[in-house]
């Protein structure tokens, strides 16, 4: 091994394994040697695995013809058939890769709208924070009413709690999140092995009063509801046999609370 110090910038390419071999033989001993590095490199790596297994249907939808990269290559090779934007688009897409890719999705479907939107936006929230081990949470359970507080002026209405804890997890803590459709409180729980569960409630514009139905993004499930202009969705792991009277649960202590 060289004396050349182990970066910041060595740990984040060890996760998305850009290193050379001999540079990741070098990382992987200082994380033997160093802990507490290797258990926050190590959530690191969850969560990417996370966010590639939420997207992966995402990833996998065909092109647009729109888009088609080498369709706008030819036309770009026949002179006076290219229009201008087409040759631009090529050379965005080609600079730009996967992320660019995943923002021109936006541009050619419509964004989801209702409970949908909302069941997507708890999913993609569970992908980001869940897999976090230092700080999935902003503010911590023993500071409930600061969250709720905070949460309620955000979101301007009363935001509530629901307790977990006679199915097994207990409360973590929350946070206000940012989503295309304004803010959401989201607030979490562990059953302390290790398997965390995401509720995320807002306003709705859309679908204002609305049954619970199911829905799934890769490995998250969740079932999504709304209620006098407010919307709930619960997502994680379990199966949706286990996450359904759980997310019964959330409704009855919020309508019971609202």
């Amino acid at each position: 091994m060289n004396n050349r110090p182990i970066t910041e910038e060595d740990l984040h390419s060890f996760v998305d394994r850009t290193l050379d071999p001999r540079r990741e033989a070098e990382v992987s001993v200082y994380l033997e040697a160093h802990p507490d590095v290797a258990e926050r490199i190590g959530g690191y790596a969850e969560q990417r695995d996370m966010l590639r297994a939420a997207l992966a249907p995402v990833a996998e939808e065909p092109l647009p013809p729109e888009l088609d990269l080498a369709r706008m290559i030819e036309r770009r090779r026949r002179p006076g058939l290219a229009p201008r934007w087409a040759a631009v688009a090529a050379v965005a897409l080609l600079c730009l890769g996967g992320a660019g890719g995943w923002s021109l999705r936006d541009m050619v479907r419509p964004s989801l709208e209702g409970v949908a939107a909302l069941a997507q936006e708890a999913a993609e929230s569970y992908a980001v924070y869940a897999p976090d081990h230092v700080h999935p949470v902003e503010v911590r359970a023993a500071d409930r009413d600061e969250l709720v507080g905070w949460a309620s002026r955000r979101l301007g209405y009363q935001v509530a709690v629901p307790d977990l804890a006679a199915s097994g997890y207990r409360f973590m803590g929350g946070r206000v999140v940012a989503t295309a459709h304004g803010p959401a409180a989201l607030f979490m729980y562990d059953d302390d092995h290790g398997t965390r569960l995401v509720m995320l409630t807002r306003s709705m514009a859309v679908d204002q009063n609305t049954p619970m139905s199911p829905h799934a993004y890769g490995p998250v499930n969740g079932f999504a509801w709304a209620e006098k202009g407010l919307g709930y969705s619960l997502v994680g792991p379990a199966a949706p046999e286990t996450l359904h009277p759980i997310a019964n649960e959330v409704r009855r202590q919020i309508s019971k609370a609202i």
